[in-house]
């Protein structure tokens, strides 16, 4: 189990530098593909299956000139062939000549399929504070 764990960690690490790099095709290699794949961006609507979800993270990518992410993880939990990330994600964007910081707790759901993690959900919340 010990594995597996830091196998989904180093998987939740990959989903965080991609979008750190603006890397489309690592993201892709990330999410998994099915159509039941979900990801709610903050304040956002749920997008379901990965061309969906790709397009928006195109859509961050190109609106975006730097991103960087800091995770703090608070639990990691596996059930068999699942496992989701809970933790706080502090992201901040420059773009459009200015500079945007948000705060948000976030799940990244993960699925072991063919002896890898894929992403499954994600769903990121706003902080208030």
């Amino acid at each position: 189990m010990n594995n597996g764990r830091s196998e989904v960690l180093a998987a939740n690490e990959a989903f965080y530098r991609a979008f750190e790099k603006k890397d489309i095709e690592a993201m892709s290699t990330i999410w998994s593909q099915g159509t039941g794949t979900l990801c709610i961006h903050p304040g956002r609507r749920a997008l379901r299956g990965w061309k969906e979800i790709e397009s928006s993270w195109m859509q961050i990518f190109r609106n975006t000139k730097y991103i960087e992410v800091e995770t703090d993880i608070i639990s990691v939990e596996l059930r068999e062939t699942l496992a989701y990330v809970i933790l706080t994600e502090k992201v901040l964007q420059a773009s459009g000549g200015r500079s945007i910081q948000a705060e948000s707790m976030a799940t990244n759901i993960f699925e072991c399929m063919a002896s890898s993690w894929y992403l499954v959900h994600h769903h990121g919340s706003p902080l208030m504070r």
